[in-house]
């Protein structure tokens, strides 16, 4: 009998969660939902605007999505502080969790303070090099900047960019000595290498491919594990002259840790049902980024796979964003 009653608690129990669980996300959202992301304009903005538009129209409330530049110390610490209650979401870089790496204190931990929902997209930098620079290939690259300790400088696109981290883990795994020259922007920086003020660049792919058609830049590779459709029959830097290189420019969307799970899986179900439409996809390959569209799980093997691959590169360079 004892038993017997301690299955029918465990019964009742459970039902009564699942029963909360999915009254509690019938009614969700019931007001307003709060998106925060980077700075107008770029590739983190886009696909907040459009999975924003699309959620909203879905859920029949208010998706205002408020933009947060810098490296993403205020995003971050706005998630960290959110209540985990499904009303306040992040669309940012995969950057956002290196930030600690670069500061000597940061108020949130992406590990402790984040939920993840999805890896909403992985785009690659492409390796690009001046036609002036006497190399066809990543292992020319590599000999001729060992062969000239300092001599070769990079076109870096802001600390802590995707761009300059791509560069610097190039570096550190090729055992190179190249400069780093900071510029403000994409375009500053890509107007140097046309001009041949600087050698290299890990610039986006939609940026320099029309140059390497007329010839004004050259493409060596493309920083992702595999090749990619965005740079139709361009190696990757790790096939042509640096094995076991990769690095990607992605778009992630959390949460504030401790969201309930059930709405987690939520949002993930239906951000990626938005992700994976055609015409999104289309806009986004249009931009230069791939769709991903993960699961939660997915995202935080990823996180943590970058933190640990990419920590150790920051410090060792000592790269700081104050």
């Amino acid at each position: 009998m004892l038993i017997t009653s301690r299955f029918a608690r465990a019964f009742l129990t459970a039902a009564l969660m699942t029963a909360a669980s999915m009254t509690w996300g019938q009614d969700y959202p019931s007001r307003p939902i709060r998106m925060i992301t980077a700075s107008p304009g770029g590739a983190v903005d886009l696909i907040a605007r459009l999975t924003s538009t699309r959620l909203a129209a879905l859920w029949g409330q208010q998706v205002i999505v408020e933009n947060r530049g810098g490296s993403g110390v205020i995003a971050g610490d706005l998630l960290a502080k959110a209540p985990p209650d499904g009303y306040t979401l992040l669309c940012y870089g995969s950057g956002i969790w290196l930030v600690p790496f670069m500061r000597d204190t940061t108020p949130f931990d992406p590990l402790r303070d984040f939920a993840p929902i999805t890896l909403a997209s992985s785009s690659p930098n492409a390796l690009t090099v001046h036609p002036s620079l006497p190399v066809k290939s990543v292992k020319d690259l590599i000999a001729l900047a060992k062969a000239k300790p300092g001599q070769i400088n990079n076109a870096s696109i802001g600390i802590g960019t995707s761009s300059h981290l791509a560069a610097e883990l190039f570096k550190y795994m090729a055992g190179i000595n190249i400069v780093n020259v900071a510029y403000r922007g994409n375009a500053e920086a890509l107007s140097a290498m046309i001009s041949g003020e600087v050698h290299m660049i890990f610039g986006t792919v939609t940026s320099v491919l029309p140059y390497t058609k007329t010839g004004r830049l050259r493409v060596l590779a493309v920083t992702s594990a595999q090749p990619t459709p965005l740079a139709p029959g361009v190696p990757t830097v790790t096939a042509s002259g640096l094995p076991g290189y990769e690095a990607a420019s992605t778009l992630v969307f959390f949460a504030p840790a401790k969201t309930p799970a059930p709405l987690i899986n939520r949002l993930n179900q239906e951000i990626v049902r938005i992700l994976n439409q055609a015409d999104v996809k289309d806009k986004m390959f249009s931009a230069g980024i791939q769709i991903v569209a993960s699961t939660p799980d997915e995202l935080a093997v990823a996180m943590k796979a970058d933190m640990a691959r990419l920590g150790k590169v920051i410090k060792d360079a000592k790269i700081r964003d104050q």
